[in-house]
């Protein structure tokens, strides 16, 4: 399983649904994960593609507590005036980090983010990225080390 291009599909199918939500009772993430996985330069592995649609579900799932915990660290930036792709990336990362059923290590997660970014966002994108998603990682070390 590659967990990068589950990512990249991942991050395809979230943009789709950002930009045209489907109407509602229509089952939109597998249609957008149908169009994602379609446009797959490699074969996809059951694994990666079961990754995937994790991803997707549980980015939405939690959709409005990681906007708010993104919005909360984005200094002077609402999550709706996010480029697309920057704001997906981000839910996807803190999803990962925090609500995920195996939860991946925030340093993976961060890593992972800024290399989407690179590859998928603008210039400034893997910077605003690092400094959104580590301010969100410094908080959680700061409590924890005050107990």
């Amino acid at each position: 399983m590659s967990r990068r291009q589950a990512r990249e599909i991942a991050l395809q199918a979230l943009y789709q649904l950002d930009v045209n939500p489907p109407a509602e009772g229509a089952d939109g993430e597998v249609l957008a994960l149908d169009a994602a996985l379609d446009e797959a330069e490699e074969d996809v592995s059951a694994k990666t593609r079961d990754y995937a649609a994790g991803l997707v579900h549980g980015t939405r799932r939690y959709l409005s507590v990681l906007d708010e915990a993104i919005g909360a660290k984005s200094k002077g930036w609402k999550v709706a005036r996010m480029a697309v792709i920057d704001r997906n990336i981000a839910r996807m990362a803190v999803y990962e980090m925090k609500y995920a059923e195996t939860a991946v290590d925030a340093g993976v997660a961060i890593d992972e983010a800024i290399e989407l970014a690179k590859k998928y966002g603008a210039d400034e994108s893997p910077k605003f990225l690092n400094g959104v998603l580590g301010a969100m990682v410094q908080k959680g070390q700061k409590k924890s080390e005050k107990k």
